[in-house]
């Protein structure tokens, strides 16, 4: 049976927030040793937002390297005047299957809402993009209606739908709304990843 990580971080001259190891380096030797200890066959990359494009280039240099390990979903300015060519090449980059983004500024939380986002899903599903999205909460009903909109948009939904970590609440509390998670299960587009568990629990690792 092949073992796919669903969500994987490389990064390089650069921190990442709290909740993530706390190096200036992550790169994909460090991931490729992990991933034969820990029985991993390949992974998707999730380049982090929050350090820019370099961490995009460093993703296509390790599917470069690798490809039989890695595939990516990227990221880039959602407000760049040539965003709507970037969606329209971004599968010209080696390995890249589509975007991941966490709308985690506080500018950034309306978008779901306040139609920034409105020419972004039919682009993306114009061009076969797989979304990947830190969703939870009231947003999964937002989610819901753009997947109703977008029949052919595929989407990947976020650590069980828990709005990732560094949250603050953790085992029974994490789980509170679950019913806006199970929600999802009606929409045949989307998956829901099993990623970051074990920041969901308050057990020491």
């Amino acid at each position: 049976m092949l073992i796919v990580d669903s969500q994987i971080h490389i990064w390089r001259n650069g921190r990442m927030s709290s909740h993530h190891r706390q190096v200036s380096n992550f790169l994909v030797e460090e991931a490729l040793a992990e991933m034969a200890a820990a029985g991993v066959d390949c992974a998707v990359l999730h380049p982090p937002s929050a350090l820019g494009e370099d961490v995009n280039v460093q993703a296509v240099e390790a599917v470069q390297a690798h490809p039989d390990k890695f595939c990516i979903l990227g990221h880039f300015d959602l407000l760049s005047p040539d965003r709507e060519s970037i969606v329209a090449h971004w599968k010209e980059r080696p390995g890249m299957l589509g975007f991941r983004f966490t709308f985690n500024q506080p500018q950034q939380k309306s978008w779901w809402t306040d139609g920034t986002l409105d020419w972004f899903w039919p682009a993306c599903e114009k061009a076969g993009l797989v979304v990947g999205l830190l969703a939870a909460g009231p947003n999964m009903e937002v989610l819901g209606t753009i997947a109703e909109r977008h029949p052919g948009l595929r989407f990947n939904i976020d650590h069980l739908g828990r709005g990732g970590g560094g949250r603050g609440v953790a085992d029974d509390a994490v789980f509170a709304d679950l019913g806006n998670m199970l929600a999802a299960a009606n929409i045949p587009t989307a998956a829901v990843k099993r990623s970051g568990a074990p920041s969901l629990s308050s057990q020491p690792d």
